[in-house]
């Protein structure tokens, strides 16, 4: 007899796999959500009594190759917190609080050790975050993911206060920059990565690096930062003018985002020391100082952009919420045929 499951679709295994992971999800849970898991559309009532003009902000997002570093390592229970943060992080830097999130996954067959260890990674990003993860997807493929392997992408919305919205429209010339730093490459320019370390190197992921502490593996699944609950603290208490997550694409292209015409930053690069694992990439894998300002981070995971009289507050304020910053540079008037973002 022919049947779905031995065409590769495990449907009681699925139906399992939902039911040992509600206790998870529930911990995540918002007093706006309306249903538990498991209905065709997750329900989250907006209370417009809280809001006098509320906008929703949302974004989507995936892991990337950094994926591949996990198939290696066999280890999946950080994975899902850089789905949240890459998420995350790309609404707070428009001043919204993260309300919802929900995620994707899909594999050739359903490993329900594997995936459980995903959807913890998940649950533990959106409590970060302070957001609920409010529904999602398992899909089962055979045929199309190789064994062991699968794809992650996530999907998040917030709610910003229409007159707060941080959109960079109000930053001028003479506006200060400052760096909030990140704990190393989070989930960016990984092809990159291994093809230096893995290809090039041949080095091992249980190698221990002197330079980083740590073995290799360690240093590239640690997780992305999730900056919501430092981001809306700045936003209550200060006019921040502009952020910018700085993801794929690096300091030069993600900055420039938010940048009005005219406007330059002007960026120094001796005012932060980046972290060790950047270093390691430019030496050992002999990558020129402007491509590694366009493809990774640096050490900023973010970087706002504040009237210079708030400056040293903003920063105050930052290390009393244990993050590094650092004040890194500052706007200026942008000359003819020059880029919006220079370092010097």
């Amino acid at each position: 007899m022919v049947d779905y499951k031995s065409s590769g679709v495990d449907l009681d295994a699925a139906q399992a796999f939902v039911e040992a992971i509600k206790p998870l999800v529930k911990r995540t849970f918002r007093p706006e959500v309306m249903a538990e898991i498991g209905g065709f559309g997750a329900l989250f009532s907006l209370d417009p009594d809280h809001y006098r003009r509320p906008v929703l902000v949302s974004a989507t997002d995936g892991v990337g190759t950094k994926l591949k570093v996990a198939f290696m390592a066999g280890r999946h229970d950080t994975v899902g917190i850089d789905l949240v943060a890459m998420c995350v992080n790309d609404i707070v830097v428009q001043g919204a609080e993260p309300l919802f999130f929900l995620d994707y996954l899909a594999m050739g067959k359903l490993d329900a050790t594997t995936a459980q260890q995903i959807v913890e990674g998940v649950a533990r990003g959106c409590l970060e975050a302070g957001c609920a993860l409010i529904g999602g997807e398992t899909a089962e493929m055979p045929g199309l993911y190789r064994a062991g392997e699968y794809d992650l992408a996530g999907f998040c919305v917030g709610v910003v206060e229409s007159d707060r919205l941080i959109d960079g429209s109000a930053i001028s010339v003479g506006d200060a920059l400052i760096g909030i730093a990140s704990n190393g490459l989070h989930a960016n320019g990984y092809s990159l990565v291994r093809k230096i370390f893995f290809r090039r190197l041949r080095w091992k992921l249980d190698r221990y690096v002197p330079e980083l502490g740590r073995t290799l593996g360690e240093e590239l699944l640690a997780p992305t930062r999730i900056y919501a609950r430092t981001v809306l603290n700045l936003v209550r208490d200060f006019r921040i003018k502009g952020l910018a997550h700085i993801t794929g694409g690096g300091i030069m292209e993600n900055l420039a985002r938010i940048l009005p015409e005219g406007c330059q930053a002007l960026i120094k690069k001796a005012s932060w020391q980046p972290p060790p694992i950047f270093t390691l990439i430019r030496e050992r894998g002999k990558v020129d100082e402007e491509e590694m300002y366009r493809v990774f981070n640096n050490g900023l995971g973010l970087i706002l952009v504040c009237h210079p009289e708030a400056a040293e507050d903003i920063l105050q304020r930052l290390s009393a919420l244990n993050e590094k910053a650092f004040l890194i540079g500052e706007i200026v008037r942008r000359p003819s045929g020059q880029p919006p973002v220079r370092c010097t």
